[in-house]
């Protein structure tokens, strides 16, 4: 392991011998061994016990590292990681002068111990902007410095080239040259091997009997840059802060979820008396494995507690609800109980654990929905009024987001009793993690404190790091993003509306590169509130153009029950299914679409087994867009490398035009592809095999597509290694 080093000061400078580099010493402070101590300013301080040194307290180090990624709000937040994906490390790295200069990811595990290091590069020259990758494999607190140093080799490598090219300090140059790798080869953790290479070439650039063009050659062949490479020859070594990366297990940021509501799953009507029999959860456990089946990972469910009478709303949200009408889910708390109750249609406790225990044996888990409202007859109501807003007339203020009203709902006020409040709420969670729940969706979470979804989650987090807390948030990007940054793991996105070439690209750069740090969009297709303009009006090809949109633009995509049956009839005037099923029983005869032929599970199946055999596909910062003619047709490419060196690339071209076939050229950043000479055919093209149809073709830079959403609106492409 390759040593790390501490920013070398003009006073520590003196009282070693020149060139040499100093290993770092464990710091007093607690911090991992490499860390640099800071002066009043933030700026490299001397050692302890050492001279005051000049620079103490200086803002800038010997060489300069700034705008380090990925940093949240100056490290008061951890940056968000799951085991084995691939973080995006930047920084800006300068220095005084033309010397050449280098810089150095280091990451540390939770114990801070250094378990990798990166040499970061230059990728587009001038900007002095460095980038690398880093991949922590385990759950925890990791962290992770960048240093930056001089770049001995590089310097001389530069200058000996062009001084010896011109005849102008030739000796010198090869005698630098010289000294420079009988240095490295002396240094004590370099490999033996690499060491006996920098000394055969130090001896050649030595050897006065040959021509000065074929010492420097030496010098400078491929074989001394692979050894300076994997450890270069470093000079006045700078490291920054450890910056914090919150490691969670991997369904806090890989995962396809499936929602449905279990009690319309064996609901029946009695036409002769017009009621309605509720389903339960254990004719909803005869769903799961159909979900399953369709390779998805999380089922989540609407609130499963008593729903009030007062206020309820009846179908398609109306005002009055007759006898038979079973409200809304959100409208939570009656008679039977509030948030740790179950509605006694759905069953017992029991009956919910066995739900759970056959959600896990087909390899999937429940998330539950935690929405933070009340019903009149909701228990709190009368023990806890403090919990709620009282108005100057003295009546409890319901839920408005004007000119939307909800009678059957009171929001939380937490400013009252904030201790109170939360240590209830807590309570709750707690409860239904103690019945097997790991994964919460929080409703709404935007309109409680943030400091409060910092301090639960915090909490919850302190003792069961494995639960996760989705935020349905659509609200203004600052709370979305402070959702993110209180500990949520994941967010509804504004992916849902992104419709045009222009919105869906501008977005998926948004979250792949912009904002991954602290924010992972879950790109759900749509929910019970959300029927897009966009489903009601595309027919079968909208509904895949959208789903391989989600599934291949994010990690995180879900969908609602019904989306596979294409159901796309909107309630007039707005956006949201008509007979919907928050309001009333919706069963749906699974088995007839299957039978004939109407039912999208098939594909949906398809995109989760492509989701789950390629982990290009797994990470979220690895998207590049690639450039196409046509106006309705969007092209991406998501690129992976394992540690056994094995590549995943995955193209992605798809046609937003639901109606038409659109067609034209899709131009590649060959680069981002990664390719291997071995990868190419004699004409130097490739090969991409379409998961989606089972076709191949040869590409290259520019290619043909033309895609009839009546046929295929979309291809992903696997590159094909080893062509």
């Amino acid at each position: 392991m390759a040593n790390v080093y501490r920013v070398t000061t003009p006073a520590a400078a003196a009282s070693r011998p020149a060139g040499q580099d100093q290993p770092a010493q464990p710091d007093p402070a607690g911090q991992p061994a490499g860390s640099v101590p800071t002066g009043a300013h933030g700026g490299p301080a001397h050692a302890p016990g050492a001279a005051a040194s000049i620079t103490e307290g200086l803002r800038f180090d010997r060489i300069p590292v700034t705008d380090v990624a990925p940093v949240v709000d100056g490290g008061a937040f951890a940056a968000k990681a799951i085991p084995g994906e691939d973080l995006q490390i930047g920084a800006t790295v300068f220095r005084e002068g033309h010397d050449r200069l280098g810089a150095t990811a280091v990451l540390y595990d939770p114990d801070g111990t250094e378990v990798a290091r990166s040499r970061m590069v230059e990728k587009v020259p001038g900007t002095d902007r460095y980038t690398t990758t880093l991949r922590p494999l385990d759950v925890g607190a990791w962290s992770f410095t960048v240093e930056s140093w001089a770049d001995l080799y590089g310097t001389w490598e530069h200058d000996a080239t062009i001084k010896i090219g011109a005849g102008v300090d030739v000796e010198l140059m090869l005698d630098e040259g010289t000294a420079l790798l009988e240095r490295g080869a002396q240094e004590a953790d370099r490999d033996a091997e690499d060491a006996q290479t920098l000394r055969t070439a130090a001896a050649r650039l030595a050897d006065t009997t040959l021509p000065a063009a074929e010492r420097l050659a030496a010098g400078i062949s491929p074989q001394v840059h692979a050894v300076i490479d994997r450890r270069p020859i470093r000079e006045l070594v700078t490291a920054t802060r450890h910056w914090p990366i919150n490691v969670e297990r991997e369904r806090a940021g890989r995962a396809s979820w499936y929602e449905f509501f279990p009690r319309s799953e064996g609901a029946s009507y009695d036409p002769a008396t017009g009621q309605w029999t509720s389903g339960t959860f254990r004719t909803a456990v005869d769903r799961l494995d159909a979900v399953a089946a369709m390779q998805f990972d999380v089922v989540y469910l609407p609130p499963i507690h008593p729903i009030g009478r007062t206020n309820r709303k009846g179908p398609n949200n109306t005002l009055v609800a007759g006898p038979g009408d079973p409200g809304s889910p959100w409208a939570i708390g009656a008679a039977e109980g509030g948030h740790d109750a179950i509605h006694p249609d759905l069953g017992r406790f029991e009956d919910f654990d066995a739900f759970v225990a056959r959600t896990r044996e087909l390899g999937m888990e429940v998330a539950l929905d935690l929405a933070l409202q009340c019903t009149p007859d909701h228990p709190w109501v009368t023990a806890h009024p403090e919990w709620f807003t009282t108005r100057i007339d003295g009546s409890i203020a319901f839920a408005e987001n004007p000119p939307k009203k909800y009678q059957d709902i009171y929001p939380l006020n937490f400013d009252n009793d904030p201790e109170g409040l939360s240590n209830e709420v807590l309570r709750i969670v707690r409860l239904w993690m103690d019945h097997g729940v790991r994964t919460f969706r929080v409703d709404n979470p935007h309109t409680k404190p943030l400091w409060f979804w910092e301090w639960l989650i915090g909490q919850v987090n302190a003792t069961d790091p494995d639960v996760v807390f989705l935020a349905e948030a659509f609200t203004r990007p600052p709370m979305m993003h402070g959702l993110g940054k209180a500990g949520f793991q994941q967010s509804y996105s504004y992916f849902t509306w992104r419709n045009t070439k222009e919105e869906i690209l501008d977005y998926f750069t948004e979250v792949s590169h912009e904002t991954p740090a602290f924010y992972r969009p879950n790109f759900f297709v749509n929910t019970p509130d959300i029927l897009t303009e966009y489903l009601q009006y595309s027919g079968p090809a909208g509904f895949k153009i959208r789903a391989v949109l989600a599934a291949t633009g994010s990690p995180l995509w879900g969908v609602y029950s019904g989306y596979e049956l294409y159901e796309h009839v909107a309630r007039p005037g707005a956006e949201e299914y008509i007979d919907n099923e928050k309001f009333e029983y919706r069963p749906r005869d699974w088995a007839a679409a299957e039978a004939e032929g109407r039912t999208l599970a098939p594909y949906l199946t398809r995109l989760n087994a492509i989701r789950r055999a390629h982990p290009a596909l797994g990470d979220l910062q690895n998207l590049t867009v690639a450039a196409t003619t046509d106006d309705h047709t969007v092209a991406y490419v998501k690129h992976k490398v394992d540690p056994d060196g094995t590549k995943d690339t995955v193209i992605v071209v798809v046609n937003l035009d639901p109606h038409a076939a659109r067609e034209g050229l899709v131009s590649l950043d060959l680069a981002a592809l990664d390719l291997d000479p071995a990868d190419l055919d004699a004409d130097g093209r490739f090969w991409v095999d379409d998961l989606l149809s089972g076709n191949s073709w040869t590409w290259g830079r520019d290619n043909y597509v033309k895609l009839d959403p009546w046929v295929e609106p979309a291809h992903v492409f696997a590159v094909r290694r080893g062509a």
